[in-house]
C-alpha cells in the first residue's frame, strides 16, 4: 500500500511539475512573440514535451497561454500587495498596487489588449478566465489578510475583497475591450476599485 501511495504521490508531482512546465513555456513565448505567432509545436517544444503530451494537459494553445499568463500576472499582482506600505488597509493596499502596476501600461498596451481579447474570444475561453480569477482571488485574499487588524478564523472580508476586486477588474476591462483598448485602462480600474467599500476593522 505504501509503494502505491508513493508511485501515485510520484505521478502527480510529475504531473504537476509537467504542467508547470507547459504554462511557463506558454506565457514566455506568448509575451516574446505574441498570441497569433506563438504554436502548439513551439509550446511543446519550449516545454521539452511532445505534441500528444501537451493536448494531454490542454485543449489548445489558447488556455495553455492564459493559464500561464494568469500565473504570473496573480503572483506579480500578490507581490506588489505585499510591498505597500503596511498602514493601507486591504482595500486601499489592492488600489495602489494597481496604480502601480498601471505605470507600464502604455508600454504594453498591446500585449494587455491581445490577452483581453484572447479571454473574451468563445465562451470556453471565457469559462475557463472566469475559473482562473478564482486563482487570483485567493492570491489576493491571503496577501491582504493580514491587513486586517481584527480578523477572526472564517473572516470572509479577505476572500470578499479578493472576489471584489477581480469583479471591478473585469467590468472596467469589459468597458475597455468594447472600446477596442483606445481608453486607458487603469484609470478605468481605479475607477471601478473606487465603488468598492468594505469594513476593514479598526488598524
Amino acid at each position: 500500500m505504501t509503494a502505491v501511495k508513493e508511485q501515485l504521490g510520484t505521478r502527480e508531482r510529475k504531473r504537476i511539475e509537467t504542467s508547470a512546465r507547459i504554462t511557463e513555456a506558454a506565457s514566455r513565448l506568448a509575451t516574446e512573440r505574441g498570441i497569433a505567432e506563438t504554436t502548439v509545436d513551439d509550446i511543446a517544444a519550449e516545454a521539452g514535451i511532445g505534441r500528444a503530451t501537451f493536448f494531454r494537459y490542454f485543449e489548445s494553445k489558447e488556455l495553455a497561454i492564459a493559464t500561464g499568463l494568469s500565473d504570473v500576472g496573480a503572483h506579480v499582482l500578490a507581490d506588489v500587495i505585499t510591498g505597500m506600505p503596511g498602514d493601507l488597509g486591504p482595500l486601499d493596499a489592492v488600489r495602489a498596487a494597481y496604480a502601480k502596476l498601471g505605470e507600464d501600461f502604455d508600454a504594453l498596451r498591446p500585449m494587455f489588449l491581445e490577452q483581453a481579447q484572447l479571454s473574451r474570444s468563445s465562451k470556453v475561453m471565457f469559462a475557463w478566465t472566469l475559473h482562473l480569477y478564482v486563482d487570483w482571488e485567493n492570491a489576493i485574499a491571503r496577501t491582504i489578510a493580514p491587513r486586517f487588524a481584527d480578523l477572526a478564523p472564517g473572516d470572509p472580508r479577505p476572500r470578499m475583497v479578493g472576489a471584489m476586486t477581480m469583479a471591478a477588474a473585469r467590468l472596467a476591462c469589459d468597458v475597455w475591450v468594447a472600446d477596442e483598448g483606445r481608453g486607458d485602462l487603469p484609470t478605468l480600474i481605479q475607477q471601478h476599485l473606487s465603488a468598492l467599500h468594505l469594513d476593514e476593522g479598526a488598524r
